[in-house]
């Protein structure tokens, strides 16, 4: 009889999605305090990080320490660091994103280097950080090794992981910090942007935005999103029946049209198509399926407003509805969900057509 041998998993989430992102992995819950920021869960031996939703970080678990002593925590940390990886390519100290996580970021700016410069000395950690004569090789290594994660919930509780670079999030927390201009006409400016961050490699964000390309945002009002567009040289068809406001109000990139987004259709064909209307997830779902499907657009990113329950039933319905379009039509496409950092009751959508 075969048996497979389940592993524990550290996920990272928005505070208050924990029992979504329990449900999307159908694993078994081992803990998941609501508005904790952070789930630990028993499952697969391995989870697909793109095919998450709610997480923000995947992480795979190996130790615990509780009760760390205030006057050296460095000690039953080292003792509890698994031997397996042998090396590491990077050291991350994180905590929750919540109030309470940000009153240990002091702590962790502080401990982290203590920490580094036993485990370069040991060997243990090889990063580009790390001041060796074979820095250069060093720095190429640290794409393919595992990184080290040590997750404090509290200040006397550690959890001890790794994350594979090529199956989870790149950054710390596993957050975009992005920084607001000061002529974005809204806030929503920095949910495209780190959507194009989360979705595209930098060799697809060189490809497809740049000046001369061409794109459409549905309800675009007060403009955040379009801006995004403009910023990367994008000519824009702006639909929304509410005013442009700021720098987008009378842009020369911008054509403002006062039209119902779900009936507007461009004449030809665009390179990108963006939404971020509030209306219930299927119905946008379905406009972006009718989008893709009829060639009106090549891609597009686009939220889906979840209701308050059933997050998951109403995200994976729209998501069939959309493939079940496409399917029938025998369309190649790439269909990826995020809940980003600058979300709040959404998720964000990531859609293109795939050459065969």
């Amino acid at each position: 009889m075969n048996t497979t041998t389940l592993s524990n998993w550290l996920l990272y989430c928005r505070p208050g999605f924990e029992r979504d992102c329990v449900q999307e992995t159908q694993a078994k819950q081992i803990e998941a305090a609501v508005d904790s920021g952070f789930v630990v869960l028993q499952g697969k031996p391995r989870l697909a990080y793109a095919q998450l939703t709610f997480a923000r970080q995947l992480i795979r678990l190996h130790g615990e320490v509780h009760e760390l002593p205030e006057r050296d925590r460095l000690t039953p940390l080292l003792a509890a660091l698994p031997t397996e990886p042998q090396q590491f390519g990077a050291l991350w100290l994180e905590t929750p994103d919540t109030n309470e996580g940000k009153t240990l970021s002091g702590f962790t700016r502080r401990f982290q280097p203590l920490l580094e410069d036993k485990l370069r000395a040991s060997g243990r950690l090889v990063d580009a950080g790390a001041s060796t004569v074979r820095q250069a090789q060093d720095s190429a290594r640290t794409e393919h090794l595992p990184r080290l994660h040590i997750f404090f919930p509290d200040k006397n509780r550690a959890l001890i992981g790794t994350s594979d670079p090529h199956n989870s999030a790149a950054t710390h927390m596993g957050i975009q910090r992005l920084k607001m201009p000061h002529d974005a006409p809204s806030r929503s400016y920095l949910k495209l942007a780190e959507a194009f961050e989360v979705f595209l490699s930098k060799e697809e964000q060189e490809k497809w935005l740049k000046p001369g390309l061409h794109a459409v945002d549905l309800g675009a009002a007060p403009g955040g999103w379009t801006w995004q567009l403009v910023q990367r040289g994008l000519k824009v068809i702006a639909v929304d029946n509410g005013p442009l406001k700021g720098v987008a109000a009378d842009h020369p990139s911008i054509k403002h049209l006062r039209q119902d987004g779900f009936r507007y259709r461009p004449k030809q064909p665009v390179d990108w198509l963006v939404c971020d209307m509030v209306e219930q997830p299927a119905k946008v779902a379905a406009l972006m399926a009718d989008w893709v499907a009829s060639g009106a657009t090549a891609r597009a990113i686009f939220n889906l407003k979840l209701p308050m329950k059933k997050r998951v039933t109403a995200l994976t319905d729209a998501l069939n509805g959309m493939r079940a379009v496409l399917d029938a039509k025998g369309i190649r496409y790439r269909l990826e969900a995020k809940q980003l950092y600058h979300d709040r009751e959404e998720v964000t959508v990531f859609l293109a057509r795939v050459k065969r």
